[in-house]
């Protein structure tokens, strides 16, 4: 599939999710439909993978008679070989194409009343993964879809006719499943979280981090490596950080999540199914990542984050014995859980691992308990790596600088941390600035071969930033200072007098033409 095609099959989405909006926020529509393209998902795989199984028969699964007692028994079979390889299990009456059929039915005597079956499939997806090694990836993924809620329609037949619709313009696509070199739904699908996060604002930085910024934590995380054994988000919104990771690496051994909002983590278990990662190879968590740790225990190889900024958490004294914190002395302040999510990552990091986190610029300079978690990191530790400055305006929701901090607990480079200045090396957009593929590029480059350049990077000795305090405040290690042309004194004081001359025979002009019409001069 060409760009050109991609970008009409993501136009061709978007355009269909704009079907389903009417009056709902950015937020309410794209559970709607994000769920209903996951559930097509799931159906053709279905499909694809029965069909398969039964190819020597010579029998295609959407013809299998539900009630006969040899399709009864092809079903058996087909869903015990379904829920070890896919996780799940869908019948032939289950399978998003027949529920579109029949929703867009116009046969006189067969009702095209679609929803409360179509509400009894997403029910039964969830209920045919009890009791197998799957059931926790799939528990409750389909709760935020009120098939019944009158945002989609005020009467039963409203909500049906917009949903049939939406199923029968989805039904018409071919996400090419069958080809499995390229993942066009998986790519799609990031297109709209991506443009659902555009129009989301605030609640936009919950979800999702902009794609470039991905790219460049991915790549710094993967640097001279195409294997990951582990890979941990602790807050991993939609899990299009982890997704972007995975496609740096030949192979992950397993994907580490945890994620707060309940509705953000199903739409992460749903991005991580549909881009094919199967449900034996990653392990996602919903609850809050600093008060209640799901992964205890566990250490990773790689770790990115893009925590909410300067969020509010409990710093409860009893931290204090917790293993994450009781190190440093200090807990981050209850007002800013920055260094706190620094610290819970790093406790979970690897000693040959890797991680990058980004973080608002006041983590730089910050006193108080900060400095004294900062001077801890760099002095005792000596874990600090990179300090990356960012543009502002470019994360959604917010228009504030920020940096990515790298740390290592097994540094390739102990004697010195490199600092990047990137923050003016972007393109301006309408709305929001971004980083431009060259601009990733130079990013990625410096920091991988530590280059120094004037006004751009700076290796610091840990001597160097001990001597500022532990303030990291990029332009303490980076000059980017641009001085101004020098001014010829002289010069620009003969051309003050030669001004003021031909002032002076411009006046003289004047009083002669006011004398000759006999009127008093303007000066």
């Amino acid at each position: 599939m060409s760009d050109e095609q991609k970008k009409q099959l993501e136009q061709q989405l978007w355009n269909i999710a704009n079907t389903l909006r009417g009056k709902m926020s950015a937020d309410e529509f794209r559970d709607y439909i994000l769920g209903f393209i996951f559930y097509k998902y799931l159906s053709e795989t279905m499909d694809v993978y029965a069909n398969s199984i039964l190819k020597e028969d010579g029998i295609l699964f959407k013809f299998v008679n539900e009630d006969s007692a040899g399709g009864k028994e092809y079903i058996e079979a087909i869903k015990e070989a379904s829920l070890e390889k896919l996780g799940y299990f869908l019948k032939p009456s289950e399978l998003f194409s027949e529920v579109a059929k029949r929703g867009n039915s116009d046969i006189e005597g067969i009702s095209n009343f679609i929803i409360e079956d179509l509400q009894k499939i997403l029910i039964n997806i969830q209920l045919s993964t009890m009791g197998t090694e799957s059931e926790d990836d799939f528990d409750n993924l389909f709760e935020d879809m009120d098939l019944n809620s009158t945002k989609l329609g005020k009467t039963p037949t409203d909500r049906n006719e917009i949903i049939s619709k939406v199923l029968a313009h989805l039904d018409k696509i071919d996400f090419k499943l069958a080809d499995t070199e390229i993942d066009v739904l998986g790519d799609a699908y990031e297109y709209l979280i991506a443009q659902f996060a555009s129009g989301a604002g605030k609640k936009a930085g919950e979800f999702y981090t902009p794609q470039q910024v991905s790219t460049v934590l991915a790549r710094i995380v993967t640097t001279g490596k195409t294997k990951l054994k582990s890979l941990y988000d602790g807050t991993m919104g939609s899990g299009s950080l982890l997704l972007r990771v995975n496609k740096e690496v030949k192979e992950i051994g397993k994907i580490y999540g945890q994620e707060l909002n309940r509705t953000t983590y199903n739409l992460a278990r749903m991005n991580m199914i549909l881009h094919g990662i199967h449900y034996l190879k990653f392990d996602l968590k919903q609850e809050d990542t600093l008060e209640r740790p799901a992964h205890i225990g566990l250490f990773f190889e790689a770790i990115v984050a893009n925590p909410p900024f300067s969020a509010q958490w409990s710093a409860n004294p009893l931290f204090t014995t917790d293993d994450r914190f009781s190190q440093y002395g200090r807990l981050a302040p209850s007002t800013k859980a920055d260094f706190a999510f620094v610290q819970h990552k790093i406790h979970h990091l690897a000693d040959n691992g890797i991680m990058a986190i980004v973080l608002p610029h006041g983590v730089l300079f910050r006193g108080g308990a900060e400095q004294h978690i900062r001077r801890y990191l760099i002095e005792d530790r000596n874990y600090l790596d990179a300090v990356i400055g960012l543009p502002a305006n470019i994360f959604y929701g917010t228009s504030i600088p920020t940096c990515i901090l790298v740390f290592k607990k097994c540094r390739e480079n102990p004697e010195d941390v490199i600092f990047i200045d990137a923050s003016q090396h972007f393109e301006k957009a309408k709305q929001q600035n971004y980083l431009r593929d060259a601009d990733v590029d130079k990013i990625v480059d410096t920091y991988r071969n530590r280059i120094e350049e004037e006004k751009y990077s700076k290796r610091a000795t840990l001597a160097d930033i001990a001597a500022n305090d532990y303030n990291l405040n990029i332009p303490r290690y980076v000059d980017t200072f641009e001085a101004e042309d020098s001014i010829d004194i002289s010069l620009l004081t003969a051309q003050i007098k030669d001004l003021q001359a031909k002032a002076k025979d411009t006046d003289n002009v004047i009083a002669g033409f006011c004398a000759e019409l006999g009127i008093e001069t303007p000066f």
